[in-house]
Order: C-alpha cells, then structure tokens, then sequence
C-alpha cells in the first residue's frame, strides 16, 4: 500500500512567505484573514512564520532583513534552511492582491489535516474500546464540530458595511406587501408582535407542568411548516414523549377530531375518518421531522440540525424541553445550574449558527404555585438565569382554568378556554401580553378576535 502524505500546499506556503517579505501590506493581510503558525504544513515554514508574526506584532518592519536578524538571533536561521532559503521565498512571491487566496489555500490544507489527525484519534480510542460509548461518541462529534466552527475567523466590519447593509435591508423590505420579515408563525398577535421569529433568534416557552406548553409549542411547529411550505425543515426534538404521541396531538389539532378518540380508534364516524385522513395526507406533505430521543447533549442536536439543514434545509428547530437536556459535564463535579447556563448559551450559539429561530420550552419553579397571583414572571424561570440572559424571547403561559374551578367548569362546557400568552422578555421589541384560544381536548390553539389588518 502506498505511503500516503498529509494534504499541504508547499508552493503556496512558500510564495506566501516570499510575499509576506516583499510587500509590506500583505502581512497585515495575513494577520487579518486569521493565519496561524500551526497552518504551515512545514517545519522551516512555521518557523520563518512566527518570526514573522512576532515582527507584526511588535510593529516592526517586515522584510528579508528583519526576519532574517530575527531567526539569527532566535538561533533558528540554519534550521530553516539559512539565507539561501530566505531569498528563495522572495524570489517566488506573488503579488500581494493574492495574499487572501493563498491564505484560504493554506488553512484549508490545515483544516484538512486536522481532520485527518481527528479520525485517526477517534479510530485508535475505538480500538482501544475502553471509553464509555456515549462519551466516545460524544468526544468524537465535539472534537470534528470543532474544527468545524473554527475554520474561520471572524472580522470587523466598518460603519460603512453595517449602514451600508441594513439600509439595503429596509429598502428590499419595504417591496414587500407583508410586515413579516421571519418566520410566520401564524397568530396574528405574535405576528404582529416579533415580525415572525428571527433568524438566529433564541425562544424560550416557559410554563408549568400541564400548563400546555408542548400544545403551545406544537401547534407554532404546524403553523411555521404550513405558512412557509417552500422554506425549510422544521426539526422538533422531544425527550418527554415518542413521536408517536407528537404524531396524534398533531393530527388532533390538524384534524379537530378528539385526541382521546384517535388514542382507541372506536367509535369513529365515516365523516371524522375522512377528516383524520385529510388531515394526515396534508401532514404527510409537511417538512416536519422529529426526534425523540430520551437522552440527548447539545452536541447531538448541532450534528443532527447540520445534517438536517444539509438536506433539507432548515427553518425552525423546537426542543422540548431544557431541562432534560444532558449537560456535557454530566458526571463532573459541575453544579446543574451551570450545566443548564451551558446549555442555554449552547442552544443561543445554535440559532446563531444555523441561522434559524430556536424554540426552546423550559419548566418554571415551584414559586408559581406559592404565590396568590400565579402568572409567571421572568425569576420563575427554573435552575438558571443564564436562560433569561441568553434569550431573545422568554414567552409564559398561563391558563385561568388551570387554578379557578369556575374557569375550568366554563372551559369544559364550552370545549374551549383562553391561554395567556406572556412575553415577558423581547430584545427587539415590546413585551405584553396576548391570548389565544386553546382547545385542550384536540391540542389546538387558535387565533381569537384580531383587530388589524391580517398579515399577509
């Protein structure tokens, strides 16, 4: 079998270097585009680099002179070749209107090696088979997503970029007939409210127990897949109960039919049968996908959205709920406040990242209960302040006929009562509250009385 050599770009890193000596821009260029040492694939290479990047760095003059003084004086110069080999790089330097090229050749190279090292590792602790498999996997996704978000720096952008863009913005927004610049979620209040959910925007739907959080939030998923059909996936993952149960509460509220009739199947009418199968052809047609993982780290969710995205696009991911997340210090000595902190400011990095509004229900403390006037507030929000902090959005709901015997009586006559939706917290925009009609006994939420002109 052939002796096989890492990816490298030795001609590339040469001229680079031979620029770099030559044109006293391109190494500001360089720095700026996020090259390191580690990315030069040879020896003397890295070495000339650094003495390079020292130079910068300390604000002197870059050329074959300073660098050459700097190795002499470091003891390195015969190392990398002496003199010869310095005059050599600047004999094959480019013009430095390629420096961003060459660079984006050589990280490239560098990423791919690192890549390789990656999988090796990850191959010889699967031999060794002594690593828990959870955590082997766990090590193993972390490690390759990694290299994966870090391959490329980020820069400042100047005032002229940033108006520049945002104006650009508001001029394509305002050839719109629609004021929804997100996500439609469907309910005109919300609409009206947040413009559609954000692109890279954190969500959080907090509630307690049996408050109807999952409805809530099932029912935002159907919305968002059917006002958005040509968009992407919407990605909902739940660790309290199997697809099978999200299935049925979705076809409930899709269809009206009663969910505790479609839990038996008795008893059924010709008439609801052909509104059990409407509704689930018309569901069938929908980019919804579900996970229901029982056990599931924040590295799992960013692989499988990235697969999901890579697919098939993506436009909304929904997690119910945070806290049965697995922290990734489970089994460390780490406080699960911060483990809740870390997977708070995880799943913001998430929606950034992916460009896409995460939902992300969360449980609320005990206090609820204790106090007279039981509508949440933003300190109710269970194990970690870090979940208000890293939101855009904190959303709670609260039910009247969840507490008053009278409500719950009226609900129950009627088939239908109201759900306070609170928006407690909004970033980029007001906070109060609105209402929705919920229908408990076939987990649909409705729009009640909307006094503006509906959305388009």
């Amino acid at each position: 079998m052939p002796v096989r050599t890492m990816p490298s770009a030795l001609e590339a890193e040469a001229s680079l270097l031979g620029t770099l000596m030559v044109y006293p821009n391109a190494a500001r260029t360089a720095m700026e585009e996020g090259l390191a040492e580690e990315d030069f694939y040879a020896d003397a290479n890295r070495r000339i680099f650094h003495a390079v990047h020292t130079l910068y760095q300390e604000g002197s003059v870059v050329d074959l002179t300073t660098v050459s003084t700097r190795l002499m004086d470091t003891g390195q110069l015969d190392t990398v070749g002496g003199f010869d080999y310095l005059t050599r790089l600047t004999d094959a330097s480019v013009t430095s209107a390629n420096t961003k090229n060459y660079v984006e050749l050589i990280h490239d190279k560098a990423v791919m090696r690192r890549m390789i090292e990656t999988a090796q590792k990850i191959a010889e602790d699967g031999f060794e088979g002594q690593t828990d498999l959870d955590e082997y996997l766990d090590e193993a996704e972390r490690e390759i997503l990694r290299i994966s978000r870090n391959r490329r720096t980020t820069e400042f952008k100047n005032a002229a970029e940033v108006f520049g863009g945002v104006v650009n913005r508001i001029q394509m927004l305002s050839k719109n007939s629609s004021s929804i610049t997100g996500l439609k979620t469907g309910f005109h209040e919300l609409d009206r409210l947040t413009h559609g959910f954000q692109k890279g925007d954190l969500i959080i739907l907090a509630a307690r127990p049996s408050m109807g959080k999952t409805a809530v939030a099932l029912n935002l998923a159907l919305q968002a897949a059917e006002h958005n059909r040509n968009a992407g996936a919407v990605a909902i993952f739940s660790l309290e109960m199997p697809s099978e149960q999200l299935g049925l509460r979705l076809l409930s509220a899709k269809s009206r039919i009663l969910s505790d009739k479609l839990k038996t199947g008795q008893n059924l009418t010709n008439q609801e049968w052909n509104a059990i199968n409407e509704a689930a052809t018309d569901l069938k047609g929908l980019k919804i996908f579900m996970d229901d993982s029982s056990i599931i780290k924040t590295s799992e969710i960013f692989s499988k959205c990235h697969r999901l995205k890579a697919e098939h696009g993506l436009s909304l991911v929904l997690i119910d709920y945070i806290q049965l997340i697995t922290g990734s210090s489970s089994g460390r000595d780490v406080s699960r406040q911060q483990e809740v902190s870390d997977i708070s400011r995880n799943l913001k990095a998430l929606a950034r990242e992916l460009e896409v509004p995460v939902i992300a229900l969360s449980q609320l403390s005990r206090s609820v209960e204790s106090r007279e006037n039981k509508r949440p507030m933003l300190s109710d929000l269970r194990e970690s302040g870090a979940i208000e902090q890293d939101a855009d959005m904190v959303m709670m709901l609260y039910r009247e006929a969840y507490y008053n015997e009278e409500a719950k009586k009226a609900a129950q006559e009627n088939n239908s009562e109201k759900i306070e939706v609170i928006v407690a917290k909004h970033r980029n925009g007001e906070t109060r509250t609105f209402e929705l009609a919920f229908e408990a006994s076939t987990n649909t939420c409705m729009n009640i009385a909307y006094t503006g002109a509906q959305e388009n």
